[in-house]
């Protein structure tokens, strides 16, 4: 049996252990990264964050050419299906996949593909396809990710029953489709199949979409997923699922019954935890699969980190980066360790949405006198012109300091427009002012211009 040493081992090739991996090394420790996938990436390359928002932006591209009159001219509305959109998402997939290896192969990380398990807290055993090694490592850093949480007594072996990974094997476009959680991924993929012309019912457990979000701003997602054709239905919860050879129907508690041709299910994710033998360094995960840490991602065993979605919050691709990076950071003990706390929400809706900072109710809950500048995109020049005029900015600020407390961006680039705002908010003391989008120039015509509006619009509502 093959036995290896390490300074650093970290388990899981997703963006948080990319992220470790390369923090790593760069600073001179020898590092393995272990991948129990062909190929590098994550769920977030290859289930999630990638294909997802690849397959949105090619049905905007399609919502675009069928609504745009002028392209009339080219020829009728067209109807693409949904495998025909997925092939664009899997070209993107490889181009990922062939980026992060080459990063591992120039840095000189070990990438070694199997399925990893403790055997005490400076040993892994490594069982690949073709044979058993033993790794000996100062740290580990657990970035083993997430998937999809799946009740027992739904039946995901159906042909007509999925979750949010193996909807991406489906082979035809159903005609309606019922889609169970109304959270970020439900959400987006009811924009996706509402955009295909998919009749589409939403079942939200909850009595509000995206209840962590300001509520003007669910509102506007309510408002715009209905006038696309999504029934959502609030405050429900499943009885049980049963599938046939025709399609599925849905029994709610509240006595309701649904059809249609598919089922999709998008409520809660699970840690990737349950195969790597930690009874034998004595963590034990929570109900959900997930690993608790502390302010510098580690666990109870004080050689062992954790970082990324298999620690639960907040589970975006964006965070969990910067996490792997950080749990590294506090290994070789450099100066850019952070506790990632400030992050951004990006929501790849039609339309999109992102936030930074507090929410108006938070903001009244905690009696903050705050004041609300708003820009909507129909008033600005470039969104006239692109034709996405369907939108909004606001900025909360403090109506005394004027410090910003809070960005929320509805409607097209809202995920890069919320970054301007979110500078400013990282600003110390008087910098992080209001005043900086007052007495910015801003390009013209730009949608940063709309910091410029809400600013000014905020302003007059001072006195």
């Amino acid at each position: 049996m093959a036995e290896h040493h390490y300074d650093v081992v970290v388990i899981g090739a997703g963006p948080s252990g990319e992220g470790a991996a390369m923090n790593a090394t760069k600073h001179g420790k020898r590092v393995a990264i272990i991948e129990d996938k062909a190929t590098v990436g994550g769920n977030c390359t290859h289930w999630g964050t990638i294909p997802s928002k690849a397959l949105r932006h090619s049905v905007k591209q399609i919502i675009t050419f069928n609504t745009n009159q002028m392209f009339r001219d080219i020829g009728e509305p067209r109807w693409f299906s949904f495998p025909r959109v997925l092939q664009n998402a899997q070209k993107v997939i490889g181009k990922q996949v062939k980026l992060r290896t080459q990063f591992y192969a120039r840095n000189r990380v070990d990438l070694i593909n199997g399925r990893a398990s403790f055997v005490d807290k400076n040993r892994l055993e490594i069982r690949g396809s073709k044979a058993v090694e033993h790794i000996h490592f100062k740290q580990a850093i657990i970035a083993t990710g997430s998937r999809p949480y799946l009740p027992p007594d739904v039946d995901f072996r159906h042909h007509r029953i999925y979750n949010s990974d193996t909807i991406l094997n489906l082979s035809h476009t159903p005609r309606t489709l019922i889609i169970y959680g109304a959270g970020v991924i439900g959400s987006e993929y009811a924009s996706i199949f509402a955009g295909l012309g998919v009749k589409v019912d939403l079942i939200n457990p909850t009595s509000r979409l995206l209840s962590f979000l300001d509520d003007e701003i669910s509102d506007a997602l309510s408002y715009h997923l209905r006038n696309n054709g999504v029934l959502v239905r609030h405050n429900e919860q499943y009885e049980k699922v049963e599938g046939d050879d025709h399609g599925v129907v849905l029994s709610l508690e509240s006595g309701k019954k649904i059809r249609a041709d598919a089922f999709l299910w998008c409520n809660g994710r699970t840690g990737n935890t349950d195969s790597l033998s930690l009874d034998n360094i004595g963590l034990v995960p929570n109900g959900r699969g997930q690993l608790s840490v502390d302010e510098h991602y580690r666990t109870e065993v004080e050689n062992v980190y954790a970082a990324g979605d298999v620690i639960g919050w907040p589970s975006l691709a964006s965070a969990a980066y910067d996490q792997g990076r950080s749990a590294s950071s506090d290994i070789v003990k450099d100066e850019y360790f952070r506790y990632v706390s400030d992050v951004p929400t990006g929501i790849y809706t039609i339309p999109e949405i992102s936030s930074v900072g507090k929410t108006e109710r938070e903001l009244t809950e905690a009696k903050v006198p705050y004041e609300v500048g708003q820009a909507f995109f129909k008033d600005l020049a470039r969104a006239q012109i692109t034709g996405d005029a369907v939108g909004m900015l606001k900025i909360l600020f403090h109506r005394e300091s004027r410090q910003i407390l809070g960005i929320h961006c509805f409607g097209d680039q809202a995920a890069e427009i919320v970054h301007i705002g979110q500078a400013i908010m990282n600003q110390e003391g008087e910098a992080n002012s209001l005043n900086y989008f007052i007495n910015t120039t801003f390009n013209y015509p730009t949608m940063a211009e709309a910091y410029r509006v809400a600013a000014l619009n905020g302003l007059n509502r001072i006195f």
